[in-house]
Protein backbone atom coordinates (compact mmCIF):
# COMPACT_ATOMS: atom_id res chain seq x y z
CA UNK A 1 0.00 0.00 0.00
CA UNK A 2 1.84 3.62 -1.39
CA UNK A 3 -0.09 5.01 1.38
CA UNK A 4 0.08 2.91 4.58
CA UNK A 5 1.53 5.01 7.43
CA UNK A 6 1.66 4.86 10.99
CA UNK A 7 2.04 7.26 13.68
CA UNK A 8 2.58 7.40 17.25
CA UNK A 9 0.60 9.34 19.66
CA UNK A 10 1.00 10.43 23.26
CA UNK A 11 -1.41 12.33 24.78
CA UNK A 12 -1.88 14.26 27.81
CA UNK A 13 -4.42 15.70 30.06
CA UNK A 14 -7.09 14.06 31.50
CA UNK A 15 -6.98 10.81 29.65
CA UNK A 16 -7.37 7.84 31.98
CA UNK A 17 -10.95 6.85 33.52
CA UNK A 18 -12.57 8.57 30.49
CA UNK A 19 -13.12 5.81 27.86
CA UNK A 20 -9.81 7.08 25.91
CA UNK A 21 -8.60 3.94 25.07
CA UNK A 22 -12.26 1.75 24.43
CA UNK A 23 -13.43 4.99 22.53
CA UNK A 24 -9.56 5.14 20.34
CA UNK A 25 -9.83 1.80 19.70
CA UNK A 26 -14.03 1.81 18.50
CA UNK A 27 -12.51 4.58 15.73
CA UNK A 28 -9.99 2.72 14.62
CA UNK A 29 -11.60 -0.51 14.15
CA UNK A 30 -14.61 1.26 11.96
CA UNK A 31 -11.55 3.18 9.96
CA UNK A 32 -10.10 -0.35 9.54
CA UNK A 33 -7.06 0.32 11.02
CA UNK A 34 -4.71 -1.73 12.88
CA UNK A 35 -2.24 -0.95 16.32
CA UNK A 36 -2.60 -0.64 19.99
CA UNK A 37 -3.72 1.85 22.57
CA UNK A 38 -2.69 1.82 25.66
CA UNK A 39 -2.58 3.78 29.14
CA UNK A 40 1.09 5.09 30.27
CA UNK A 41 2.19 4.87 33.92
CA UNK A 42 2.84 8.85 34.04
CA UNK A 43 -0.85 9.31 33.17
CA UNK A 44 -0.75 9.72 29.58
CA UNK A 45 -2.16 7.50 26.47
CA UNK A 46 -0.16 6.16 24.11
CA UNK A 47 -1.63 5.10 20.95
CA UNK A 48 0.30 3.20 17.74
CA UNK A 49 -2.25 3.42 14.66
CA UNK A 50 -1.45 1.78 11.22
CA UNK A 51 -3.08 1.74 8.00
CA UNK A 52 -4.06 4.80 4.90
CA UNK A 53 -3.02 8.24 6.25
CA UNK A 54 -6.49 9.69 5.57
CA UNK A 55 -8.21 7.08 7.89
CA UNK A 56 -4.98 7.31 10.23
CA UNK A 57 -5.77 10.96 10.38
CA UNK A 58 -9.32 10.74 11.62
CA UNK A 59 -8.10 8.72 14.63
CA UNK A 60 -5.78 11.95 15.15
CA UNK A 61 -8.26 13.79 15.03
CA UNK A 62 -10.27 12.87 17.51
CA UNK A 63 -7.47 12.10 19.63
CA UNK A 64 -7.00 15.79 19.84
CA UNK A 65 -10.52 16.48 21.25
CA UNK A 66 -10.82 12.94 23.09
CA UNK A 67 -13.84 11.44 24.49
CA UNK A 68 -16.73 13.47 26.86
CA UNK A 69 -15.34 13.67 30.44
CA UNK A 70 -11.71 13.83 28.79
CA UNK A 71 -9.46 16.86 28.42
CA UNK A 72 -6.46 17.03 26.13
CA UNK A 73 -3.55 19.00 27.34
CA UNK A 74 -0.65 18.15 24.57
CA UNK A 75 -0.50 15.28 21.95
CA UNK A 76 2.23 14.89 20.49
CA UNK A 77 1.92 13.15 16.74
CA UNK A 78 5.39 10.83 15.74
CA UNK A 79 4.45 9.60 11.70
CA UNK A 80 7.29 7.16 10.90
CA UNK A 81 7.75 3.86 8.98
CA UNK A 82 6.13 0.95 10.16
CA UNK A 83 8.83 -1.19 12.37
CA UNK A 84 6.27 -4.03 12.67
CA UNK A 85 2.56 -4.63 11.70
CA UNK A 86 0.06 -5.93 13.78
CA UNK A 87 -3.68 -7.65 13.52
CA UNK A 88 -6.06 -5.70 14.44
CA UNK A 89 -6.81 -2.34 16.78
CA UNK A 90 -6.08 -3.66 20.44
CA UNK A 91 -6.23 -1.77 23.95
CA UNK A 92 -2.97 -2.93 25.45
CA UNK A 93 -3.07 -3.24 29.57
Amino acid sequence: MKDFQEAHVVVTGMVQGVFFRRSTRDIATFCGLSGFVRNLPGGQVEAVIQGERQEVEKVVAFMREGPPGGVVERISVDWRDPAETYEGFHVRY
